[in-house]
């Protein structure tokens, strides 16, 4: 196995404070980028002091998420009279990207106002900010917080009784850091192709909307309207006799035999209960049935039962018990921090590179500010076109979210993808959230989300002919993608020594659940079970209730896409393919790193927060006059100063003022410890106002507040508008349909163009016009059920 630093060519500028930037240059550093954070030492990166659990930081001691997020890094700052521009055009001169974040000086402002493009045109730029740099939005007030309830996620989740519910551990920041790196690894591919540097900008805001949303603004639009209502996954994180147990059934098989495992044949054969819409109907109902199960058994009980019968289960982690858990203990995925803690490696695991050993962080200003040493990037072909992955082929054999999303962001990119589904089992999406009046697996919006600007295929995988066919399109082919549990590719007889043996240059790129080896490697699992394992679930619901946020497909899909640049770049220079794993529980665990990090720091367990932080207060939900509701983040000391004159405006009570007056108000620590008296006095406030009034007062002070939507009033949007966020698209059954991007502007033609195909679509364009088949084989191929145009019960 090889040690070479895949990115090693890549010199990285850090720019960035806070997690995005630190995240999306951690992801680059952890492949061998030479990353040199660049910090103000008047005003470093406030994660150098930012802990969540509740203890005093040492002065001059760095906090354990920052040495996390920073491991390997190093870091300066800019000596010299002119404040520093003449070593800072010294390193953009030999700088391939630069990360920047709104909450720091920009490169513009740094350089006093110099026209980068002008000076430095090879350098690509990477900008992230909370809605965007264009727009009417930008530079308004916001936090990772405030946006879930603009994106139409807070008012998802949950049950209604208990009220809306945001998830914790700053999800949306991290999904931002993930699409800013492959943004960044985009652009240093088209650089590469003899062409200019980027001006890449990411957008929070968008980056949610796309991990968190489910294509909701499709999904409204196939419906047409209606509100999207609360909704509570049944079963999902349910009680055990010894704790919580989390489930996740996907499809009608998986829950028939969740029925018949809690002992309730008569469910399982109800109907009325394979839609989720009935079961969420009857919640109470069903949770009766669940609990009176659940309850009398361990969860190590209930899981041995799932993973026998097909049932995508998991436990619930947290941060004391994740090192502990026998799968992340016997497949290494904890590793030391060299400061002391416990945290997880990097989720991309290449057969034929190792990975980098997890380095110190580096000290405020403790490396010289140049670059060191570094082979000559490899030039690349630029005779295929200038998007990052023009002139690639995919075969696609993913289904779901995780894999299509991959392999749609790939096609954006410029790939020739090839979906391949099979007429027995098309992919599971096709069958969700669907369209009226257009056969059923032709209409789920969460597949037309995933999927355009590909085409389609089916193969029967199982039979030789079928595999024959898939031969000859892995021979002509870049990447193979699946998303399959790791039994499936062996009980097919296409094992990856099989596949390099049929084209040694090709790369796999493989995301099972809970990865390939292990004692869990056979159980089934899904998005929702990886943050139930992972911990997300553990710090995103109600306080005495776990919940997922549906956050992690996408943004695993974002690392196999890092694993996918990197293992190119391996191949520029040995002409060797390789397999890529990226199990998809281990973005989730990186993704809720603080709680093994904080835990195994500072010994104290991070629990759920419910709407409230310990990083922001006052922060929760609060209703208005007109029957809608706000949400808003106190995040800083100005902030705080904001929301009092904006209170005054919106008429509050002379006492309830005065009140807020109290010195020890004026730290988060004190705003803390009286967060019920905070919230009385804003509710009283806002609940005279019209939420729009109160919105606008508060952000016109600076605070960051936004209206809590529901997920199919997202459209009409100014911003979005603004931005293009959204490009029509024209299906041949479904119609035309505004079909979400990516969330950044700046690389090229990087959003969707066709829509996605229909079963089969293209079946006779490849097999036919690019395999030579006779109308006379294709007809016969379809008799035999290896191909065709409509599952085989319709």
């Amino acid at each position: 196995m090889s040690d070479d630093a895949l990115f090693s060519g890549m010199r990285v500028l850090d720019l960035s404070v806070g997690i995005a930037g630190a995240y999306a240059t951690k992801l680059l550093g952890d492949q061998g980028a030479d990353v040199l954070k660049l910090e103000d030492p008047a005003r470093p990166d406030p994660l150098r002091r930012q802990v969540c659990a509740d203890v005093d930081l040492p002065e001059g001691e760095d906090a354990a998420l920052f040495r996390f997020l920073n491991a390997g890094k190093r870091s300066a700052v800019l000596p010299g009279a002119d404040g520093g521009r003449s070593a800072l055009h010294a390193l953009l001169a030999e700088c391939d990207i630069a990360i920047e974040s709104t909450d720091a000086p920009s490169l513009t402002e740094r350089l006093g106002g110099a026209d980068l493009r002008a000076e430095f045109p090879h350098l690509s730029v990477v900008a992230i900010s909370p809605w965007g740099a264009t727009g009417p939005y930008a530079g308004r007030p916001a936090t990772e917080w405030t946006l879930q309830a603009a994106t139409g996620f807070m008012a998802r989740r949950g049950r209604p009784e208990l009220g809306f519910i945001g998830a914790g551990g700053r999800l949306g920041e991290y999904a931002a850091g993930a699409f800013a790196a492959v943004a960044a690894l985009a652009a240093w591919r088209e650089h590469r192709k003899a062409g200019p540097g980027r001006a890449i900008d990411v957008s929070m805001f968008e980056s949610m909307l796309v991990c968190s949303t489910q294509y909701w603004d499709l999904d409204a639009q196939f419906r047409g309207g209606g509100q999207l209502p609360q909704y509570l996954d049944i079963p999902a994180v349910e009680p055990a006799k010894d704790g919580w147990v989390g489930f996740s059934p996907q499809t009608s098989e998986q829950w028939q035999s969740f029925c018949l495992l809690i002992e309730q044949p008569e469910i399982a054969a109800d109907e009325r209960f394979l839609t989720a819409d009935m079961r969420q109907a009857h919640l109470d109902f069903l949770h009766e049935k669940i609990h009176s199960w659940t309850r009398a058994r361990s969860v190590d009980e209930i899981l041995e039962l799932c993973e026998a019968m097909r049932v995508p289960a998991a436990p619930i982690g947290n941060g004391k018990r994740l090192p502990e858990t026998d799968h992340f203990r016997e497949r290494g995925v904890f590793v030391g921090n060299p400061h002391g803690f416990v945290q997880p490696r990097s989720p991309i695991l290449l057969s034929e590179c190792a990975q980098r050993p997890v380095g110190r962080a580096p000290a405020l200003g403790a490396d010289s500010p140049d670059w060191v040493p570094r082979p000559a990037p490899t030039k690349l072909d630029a005779g295929a076109g200038a998007g990052a992955f023009d002139g690639l082929r995919v075969v696609d054999l993913t289904a779901f979210w995780v894999g299509p999303f991959a392999t749609s962001v790939m096609s954006q990119l410029g790939a020739d993808v090839i979906k391949v589904e099979s007429i027995v089992r098309p992919d599971g999406m096709r069958f969700v959230n669907g369209a009226p009046d257009v056969p059923i697996w032709e209409a789920g919006a969460i597949f037309h989300g995933a999927n355009p600007d590909k085409r389609g295929v089916t193969l029967a995988l199982d039979q030789p002919e079928g595999r024959a066919l898939l031969r000859r399109l892995v021979e002509s082919a870049d990447l193979l993608v699946e998303n399959f549990s790791a039994r499936v590719l062996t009980n097919l007889d296409l094992e990856t020594d099989t596949l390099l043996e049929w084209n040694p240059r090709l790369v796999i790129v493989r995301m099972p659940a809970w990865g390939l080896d292990g004692p869990w490697k056979h159980r089934t699992g899904f998005a929702m079970n990886v943050e139930q394992a992972s911990g997300i679930a553990w710090r995103g619901g109600y306080a005495t209730q776990p919940l997922t946020a549906n956050f992690c497909d996408p943004v695993g899909s974002l690392h196999a896409l890092v694993g996918a640049f990197a293992a190119l770049e391996h191949r520029e220079t040995t002409g060797r393919g390789q397999v890529v794993e990226v199990p998809l529980v281990e973005p989730a665990l990186n993704l809720g790193a603080e709680q093994v990090v904080e835990f195994s720091a500072y010994g104290q367990l991070l629990d759920s927060t419910g709407n409230r932080s310990e990083l922001a207060a006052p922060q929760g939900i609060y209703p208005c006059r007109d029957g809608d509701s706000l949400t808003l983040s106190v995040a800083t000391d100005e902030q705080w100063h904001g929301l009092r004159v904006a209170l005054g405006k919106l008429g509050a009570d002379p006492a309830d003022l005065s009140a807020l007056s109290d010195p020890t108000l004026n730290s988060l620590s004190g705003r803390r410890a009286q967060h019920d008296a905070i919230d009385g006095v804003i509710g009283r406030a806002v609940a005279e106002s019209a939420v729009d009034t109160a919105v606008a007062a508060l952000r016109g002070e600076g605070v960051p507040a936004e209206t809590v939507i529901n997920g199919f009033d997202l459209m009409p949007h100014p911003q979005l508008e603004a931005r293009d966020f959204f490009h029509s698209l024209d299906h041949p059954l479904t119609g035309r349909h505004r079909y979400s991007g990516l969330p950044y502007v700046g690389l090229t033609d990087a959003f969707p163009q066709v829509a996605p195909p229909t079963l089969g679509q293209h079946n006779r364009d490849v097999f036919q016009g690019e395999l030579g088949l006779s109308d006379a084989e294709l007809q016969a191929l379809e008799d035999q059920g290896v191909i065709g145009t409509k599952p085989p019960w319709a």
